[in-house]
Formats: structure tokens, sequence, C-alpha cells
């Protein structure tokens, strides 16, 4: 961590880092409007030249529409792109850096749009029905492929739907620049899920021969843009994503892994026309969770390490090289000259995009955030607590800026989803939930249990058919651990999460009565009641198999086996269309906790999925919340 602290500090807190610094001033308790009312930055691209950045921002009050920005790298201005209420993504300069490409929703469904990079009014280069799931450039800029359904496809709203309907494949499309002509690559058969350039003549895709099989049954092939013609590249160990070519074509990389589950996480690398796929990253022993192919022989990777998202260049025959930076990195790209713009951010910056040039030195680049002036956000420790069986577990707590003497806080236990994912230093929902609470007198605990990214491979798979098991056991012995240096109101503990940390809230009322108050968001109550209705079963399988065969374990590692434990109030949110933990799983823990005498609200939002976007149902989510936390664990600030 020296050589960490050794760049914060070349920075300067008090000259780069003006805003939200950890010397602003106390502040009053932060709204839910206010906490929510952060912006997040992703999917930077730099022009081919490096003078221009195309990225995108995120925010409750756009309702999370992206909206596109392009920036001036030299001035430092820049521009939102997109009009209000409405959804733009996937920016892609043109290979001479002319023109930007993306996906819009600005005259109805989803089309390519292009404009040139001088200021232009864009304009729709494809009028699919349906819209366009994704596309990319050809290497000589004349040509754009792209995702999407056929024309004559069924509507969904036209009557009987049949499952499995081949006819609502989406397909691989050629479209000309100039003459703007378009046909069809006929990938009739195969569900096509990425696809990259190799050159003008051929595209390299992931896809599946058996679309009706949920299970991961992805290959790389190489499709033919002369005659349609599908030839077998590779079988990556399942499951795997993330699909790229190397600036020559030669090469192709994928996020896989050499254990088959449960998510990509090593970056493998190989030869198009050879059988040498091949694990470059696997010595780090963390997740991989962004890639940027800059020359043939240098791959830029973001990796989870922990609470803090690093950077590191890998040449693929040597060891991966860190690259110092002061803050966690949400997003990046390299320019052509190694000049590295990232968003960054920690838990005393909000995220914005800083430059860092060849030589090392870092700037600041955007001032994205408003209305976050002299706000000073929780005071934030990481530390490590051994677990019952001796395992290492990382988390952080949140507590007031200002305590008086011999105070004992109420403290909520937020558990993040997943169950793969993990809590960074940063400023996302969860985080925003958290910061909420400590503003109003809480201490909030963050924890990432065995299961959890951004450490090893082991402890990524260490939950396997054992979720409320040892995964459990941390989050009490973290809480424990934090109980006992004082300062906490063992009488006056709360806990909440959204989706597997919901489920793992619902999980813990069902074990334990010390906690006071609950809150469920998009949780599972019934894993085999999910696994028969949820859009992904495939996501589960490695865990728990399929319920048909493995009944026990479903109902094992299911709230609902032992709900007639739970007494504790509970609050539950969902989305009504949530496909991922189906709405019928919060119903189901509405209605048992009120068949046992237990206090329970359930809140649904219309519209929404699994993570509801617009900004007033956010709102109303964070008022609830605090209320319920103020109601039962009777904190009276």
């Amino acid at each position: 961590m020296n050589a960490w602290a050794s760049v914060w500090r070349s920075l300067g807190c008090a000259v780069v880092f003006t805003m939200f610094s950890a010397c602003a001033l106390a502040q009053t308790p932060l709204t839910p409007t206010e906490a929510l009312s952060y912006r997040r930055v992703a999917d930077l691209h730099f022009s081919p030249d490096g003078s221009k950045l195309a990225y995108l921002v995120y925010s409750y009050p756009q309702d999370w529409l992206p909206q596109l920005w392009l920036l001036d790298v030299a001035t430092g201005d820049a521009r939102n792109l997109t009009p209000s209420k409405k959804a733009e993504r996937a920016p892609q300069f043109s290979p001479d850096g002319k023109t930007l490409a993306f996906l819009s929703n600005r005259d109805g469904k989803t089309q390519v749009y292009t404009m040139p990079v001088d200021g232009t009014a864009p304009v729709a280069l494809t009028a699919r029905k349906y819209g366009v799931q994704s596309f990319h450039w050809s290497p000589d800029g004349r040509t754009i492929a792209y995702l999407a359904k056929d024309d004559a496809a069924p509507a969904p709203d036209s009557g009987p739907q049949i499952a499995d309907d081949a006819g609502n494949l989406a397909h691989l499309w050629l479209v000309d620049i100039a003459p703007k002509s378009t046909h069809s690559l006929g990938t009739q058969g195969y569900e096509i899920d990425e696809f990259q350039w190799l050159d003008p003549t051929r595209l390299l895709v992931r896809a599946t021969d058996r679309p009706r099989v949920e299970e991961f049954m992805d290959a790389v092939y190489s499709l033919s843009t002369m005659d349609g013609t599908f030839r077998l590249v590779s079988r990556p160990p399942q499951p795997f994503d993330a699909l790229r070519v190397s600036p020559d074509g030669k090469q192709y990389s994928v996020s896989s892994t050499s254990t088959n589950g449960p998510d990509p996480r090593d970056v493998f690398v190989g030869t198009v026309d050879r059988d040498d796929l091949r694990d470059i990253t696997r010595p780090l022993d963390r997740a991989v969770e962004e890639l940027r192919w800059i020359a043939p022989a240098t791959i830029w990777i973001r990796v989870a390490d922990g609470f803090y998202n690093r950077i590191y260049r890998v040449a693929p025959d040597n060891k991966p090289e860190a690259i110092a930076l002061p803050l966690s990195v949400d997003s990046f790209d390299v320019s052509r000259d190694g000049v590295m713009a990232f968003a960054g951010g920690d838990f005393n910056h909000l995220p914005e995009i800083y430059l860092r040039s060849a030589d090392g030195s870092i700037r600041q680049l955007t001032h994205v955030q408003q209305g976050w002036d002299g706000v000073r956000l929780a005071s934030t420790t990481l530390f490590h607590t051994k677990s019952f069986d001796g395992t290492d577990i990382e988390a952080a707590l949140m507590k007031p800026p200002v305590l008086r003497p011999h105070d004992k806080l109420p403290l909520v236990l937020i558990v993040h989803g997943g169950p793969s994912s993990n809590f960074t230093a940063g400023y996302g929902w969860e985080e925003a939930w958290a910061q909420m609470l400590v503003s109003h007198g809480y201490a909030a605990l963050l924890v990432n249990p065995r299961g959890s990214g951004g450490y090893s491979e082991d402890f990524a798979k260490a939950n396997r058919g054992d979720w409320g098991g040892a995964d459990y056991k941390d989050l009490m012995a973290v809480l424990d651990a934090v109980i006992a240096k004082g300062g906490i109101d063992r009488d006056r503990l709360g806990i909440g999460g959204w989706s597997y940390g919901g489920e793992m809230s619902e999980w813990a009322v069902t074990q334990t009565n010390r906690f006071k108050a609950a809150v469920v968001g998009a949780g599972v109550f019934d894993q085999q009641a999910e696994f028969e209705t949820e859009d992904c079963p495939q996501c589960d399988e490695w865990y728990f198999g399929n319920p048909w065969e493995n009944r026990e374990m479903f109902a094992r590692n299911s709230p609902a086996t032992f709900i007639r434990n739970a007494h504790t109030p509970t609050l539950i949110f969902d989305g009504e269309d949530d496909e991922s933990n189906p709405v019928g799983q919060s119903k189901g823990l509405y209605r048992a906790l009120k068949h046992f005498g237990v206090e329970t609200e359930m809140v649904l939002y219309p519209g929404e999925g699994h993570s509801p976007r617009k900004m007033s149902y956010n709102v109303d989510m964070f008022e609830r919340i605090l209320a319920w936390y103020d109601g039962h664990l009777g904190n009276g600030r």
C-alpha cells in the first residue's frame, strides 16, 4: 500500500481534489435526494489520435439513462450529446477518427447513429423495427456490422408467444456506410452474444449453435462476411465473455476461468488460426473487470483487488505490471501514445475523469459532479478480520464524522449483491445507502465475505452450494469483531441488501434475532422456484446444480426453509418486472412473514426490473429505508 499512498501524497489533496476532500466541513444529514444525486462515469474511449474522449454518464436525476459526452482532451471542454430523458451508449470512433458512432433511442427504438466529431447533428444509420443490440466498425471504416432481430420476427404483443422461437434470435447485419446498403449475414440457427472484426472479410463471434439449451454452450467462431460460413476457432472454458481482437487481427482474447466457474475472471489469449488459447493473468489471481488492447503485444486490464480496482499492463509472455494510481478505477482507456484516461474515486472522492500522462503525472480532467461542494463523506476504515475458520475477511466501517464521548451508535450491516460482486472504495447505490445512514448518525458496515469477487479464485468459489453457510458466518464474525472494539450499540443492529444482499438479509433473520430491522431488496426466498422462473438459470447452476436432481441442496440454501424462525421487522422492495429474481420471490417472503405474524411491508415498483432506475422510485426507497431503521433502531439524531 505504500506505493499507492505515495502517489496520493504526490497529487496533493488540497490542490487536485478540492471537491469532496476529507478536509471539507461537516455537513447536515444527507437527504435521500442528495445521497442519490451522484454521477457515475463509464465506458471511456479515446479517438484514434487521442484528441477526443467519449464517455457515458449515469445519474438518477436522469433515471439512470446513459448520457453520451464528448470531451476535447486539450481544453477539457465537454458537451452532452444526449437529449433529456433519452439513452445513448456504446460510443465508437471510426478508424480514421472523423466519425463517432453510438446507439441511441432518441427517435424511438435503439438504432446506430453516426456524427462527425466536428459537431454536426447525428443521423440514424439503421432503422430496425426492434432496434439494434450492438455494433462495430470494420477495420477499414467502410462498413458497420450490427446485431438485431429480423423485422419479420413476431412482436411480443402480437398474440401467442412460442418459447424458444428461433425467429426471435438476433442476426448479424452489414451496412455499408456509402451507399448505405444493408444485407444479412444469414446467421440463422446461432445465438450470437458478441462479435468483433478480424479483417474486412471476417468476424469473430461468441455464439452457440444450440440456443434452446439453457447452459453455457458458447464457442468462438470465425464468420465470413462474404458467404456467412462459420468456422470453429476454440471452445474456451465455460463461462466466458468479453471477446476482443488484437489491433493487428491476428490474436483474440476472452475472459474465462481455468476452473469452469463461477464467473469469467482471467484473460485468455489465443491465435486465430491456432489451438493455443492460454491464461495470461492467472498469476494475479484476481478478477479482470475490463480490458483495452492498444498494441498487438500489450494488453491493459482493470483488476478487482479487494476494495480497490487497479490497472495493470500485460505483455502476454511477461509478468503483469501494476500502474500506480491514487484512486479506485471504475473505467479507463489508453491512447496509442500511452496516455491513460480513467474514471476514479474512493470513499472520500466521488467519480471524476483523470488523465495520466506517459511520464506518470496525473491531472483531473472533468467536474461531472454537481452540488457536492462542502459535503464531507463518511469517515471510512478498511480492516481485516479472521472468520470462524481462520479465513481472512476484508471489510469497511463507516462512522459519522463527529462523535460525542461514550456514544454508542446504531449499526446497519449492508450486504452486497452477487454473490460474486464486491464492495469497492467508491460511491455507488449501496455506498449511497451507507453514506445517507452515516450522515444520520448510524455506523455502516460493508463486508466482502467468501464468495465475493476481488480476491483469489479459491475465495470466490468458497460458497459453492453454501449460501447462508460460511458466508453468513463471515458476516457475523466481522460484526462481532466491530462490536467488540466498542462504540456500537449491540441492541440497535440492522441489516439490509439488494439481490444476493437481500437474500442474505432474509437468511440472517431466519438464523438470529440480533437484528431489530431488516431491509430486503429483490432477494431470493425459494431457490427452486427462482431457478424455474429466472432469466439465467445457468448462472446459478454452477452453485447448486439443478433442483430436479439436487432438491435437498436447493432447500438447504433457501430462506423459505427456515422462515418460521423469523421475528425481525422486514421491509421488502422489488421491481414488478424483475427477471433476475422474479417478483414472486418477494411476494413469497412477504406472505410468509405475514403468516407467522412478523411485522413487514412490501413496496413494488411498476415497470422496473431487478434494479429500479427512476429517481422518484429510488428516493422513495431511501426515504422508506431511513424511516424503517429510525423507527426500529430508535435512532435519536
